[in-house]
């Protein structure tokens, strides 16, 4: 078995198959997890002089979240490639934001064993760098915290959110969030989880106040 069917075999796709003897992704996914700590660490470290030890950790908590390792996984494809056992595939998580992750990390532990750090960082070029270059990420306080802030700079102001609506399958859900500050609603956003819809219409109301 190569490690790269390794990186994407699932543990209920082995469970159903003891008889071949395969292993999961699990442990390269702890191996992945650290290489793209270390791969992301030092790309930002050079490509942001500037920015100091507290910026560069939270730009890089940013980076590594689970939606933004699922878009990639997503759009290199690796939805298609994942083996799973029958009961998995039924339930849909060929789709799972978290085990997009999972097998996202999985496969940069593969390609560091297989092929080294500059592998890694080859891949990491046409995937998750140049997001990171067009601003998709920040090093600034969450727009959430930034909001609070800004309106509680004269007193405490109670800030609600409250969800719209929800539209969109289990698996490719979007949201639409208000942000309430003492019971009027400042501004509306969207986004595939609750808390990235959140942050976004934060986001729209700081763009309102400032």
């Amino acid at each position: 078995m190569s490690l790269l069917d390794e990186a994407f075999t699932h543990s209920s796709y082995s469970n159903e198959h003891r008889n071949l003897e395969l292993k999961n992704y699990e442990k390269l996914e702890f191996l992945g997890d650290a290489v793209l700590e270390l791969a992301i660490s030092e790309f930002l470290y050079h490509q942001f002089p500037d920015l100091d030890e507290g910026e560069l950790t939270r730009f890089r908590s940013n980076v590594v979240r689970t939606e933004g390792f699922s878009k990639f996984a997503k759009e290199a494809e690796f939805d298609q490639e994942i083996m799973l056992g029958k009961g998995e595939e039924n339930n849909g998580a060929r789709l799972r934001k978290t085990l997009l992750e999972d097998v996202f990390e999985a496969f940069n532990g593969a390609l560091f064993l297989d092929q080294g750090m500059p592998a890694v960082y080859q891949f990491l070029k046409v995937t998750v760098f140049p997001d990171i270059i067009k601003g998709d990420f920040s090093y600034n306080a969450d727009y959430k915290t930034q909001l609070q802030e800004l309106l509680q700079q004269n007193g405490s102001v109670k800030i609600s959110y409250e969800t719209l609506r929800e539209t969109g399958s289990d698996n490719d859900k979007i949201f639409e969030v208000a942000v309430y500050a003492a019971g009027e609603k400042l501004a509306e956003g969207t986004g595939d989880s609750k808390k990235k819809a959140e942050q976004h219409a934060a986001s729209e109301a700081l763009k309102k106040l400032q």
